[in-house]
């Protein structure tokens, strides 16, 4: 696309902040170019990525310290791009091996994704669940995002928690029990889990339907990219809610599961993952639901500024969802946990 012709929609949209704002911003700003015909590709599902102007800055920075021809354009490029290429250099091979063009001298194709879920699983200070000894890190629990995620938000995460936290806790937790016995399985709860576990391993192998898992997997994929995705709406919450649950059914009576139930079965361990994302896929459109406001990754097209960014609604909606299951998600239980902010201000940014 010519100079000209071009539009740095999010320059244009937040100059204070530019493509330097946060990834749900950056992502919906990109769904609305799309939505409104100006994406590109054949499907009109993408916006460029250009790292042209990238390239250039970090070769002009380099052909300085190196005392080299900063107006020598091979050299400026040939200093950019080998910065680049260690920053990116293997998504840049894979785009390439995907689309087969050069990413370095063509702008890449992208579109955005969603994050259905920010939060996760309870833990105290020394990552540990509710369940003594089970402990919880990286995204799996709860402590480092809050509606929001930022671009390598989970790596820090990961890298925290695994490096300089749980190798202290979890031993430190251990120590006492190093003379600890053989532990009895023979408890309830322990009989209770390993039924529900059988149970449903039963019910799909002896299904005996005629569809593949991965077809219901696409058919929840279609729904929640549809009307759980990015931008959600009351008519889209409730449609999902009804189809998922209809999918859910449907999936149990007709799924394929081929192989056995002893011995490695990777069919099977797809299906029993498709059937808890059946659940957690109506629950997340129950939860988008009944949320009415725009709130981080959370956004609701009933509630938007006039000019389209996300409407809060923090005298209603400041607290954290926790939903207590009840055995299908239409039944589960809404618990509510207040958020309290002792050293802050709860105030809405602008990236304008």
């Amino acid at each position: 696309i010519a100079e000209g012709d071009r539009d740095y929609f999010l320059e244009r949209r937040y100059p204070a902040f530019g493509n330097l704002v946060p990834r749900d911003i950056a992502s919906r700003a990109a769904k609305e170019r799309c939505d409104a015909g100006f994406g590109v590709n054949k499907t009109g599902e993408a916006v460029y990525l250009d790292f042209g102007a990238a390239i250039e800055r970090y070769g002009k920075g380099q052909a300085k310290l190196k005392h080299l021809d900063v107006n020598d354009n091979a050299v400026v490029m040939k200093l950019g791009t080998d910065i680049v290429a260690s920053k990116y250099g293997n998504l840049f091979q894979m785009y390439e091996k995907i689309v087969d063009e050069n990413p370095y001298v063509t702008p890449m194709m992208i579109y955005p994704a969603v994050h259905y879920t920010m939060g996760g699983v309870w833990v105290d200070y020394n990552l540990m669940t509710t369940i003594p000894g089970c402990f919880a890190i990286g995204e799996a629990n709860f402590s480092d995002h809050g509606a929001n995620r930022l671009g390598a938000s989970a790596l820090m995460q990961g890298l925290a928690d695994g490096y300089f936290v749980l190798p202290y806790t979890i031993g430190d937790y251990l120590s006492p029990d190093i003379k600890t016995g053989k532990i009895s399985t023979e408890t309830q709860e322990f009989i209770d889990a390993e039924n529900n576990v059988v149970s449903q391993i039963n019910a799909l192998m002896n299904a005996k339907g005629n569809k593949p898992v991965d077809y219901f997997h696409k058919k929840l994929g279609k729904i929640m990219w549809d009307k759980v995705g990015m931008a959600r709406n009351e008519q889209g919450l409730n449609e999902a809610q009804v189809e998922i649950a209809a999918i859910r059914d449907d999936f149990y009576k007709n799924v394929m599961v081929p192989g056995t139930e002893n011995g490695l079965n990777p069919e099977l361990s797809k299906a029993m993952r498709v059937a808890d994302f059946l659940e957690l896929g109506e629950l997340f459109a129950k939860d988008a639901l009944h949320r009415n406001e725009s709130c981080g990754g959370h956004f609701r097209e009933e509630y938007q500024t006039a000019d389209g960014e996300a409407q809060r609604d923090d005298e209603n909606f400041a607290y954290v969802a926790a939903w207590e299951y009840k055995g299908k998600p239409s039944d589960a239980v809404l618990h509510k946990e207040e958020l309290v902010f002792d050293n802050v201000k709860l105030v809405q940014r602008s990236y304008k």
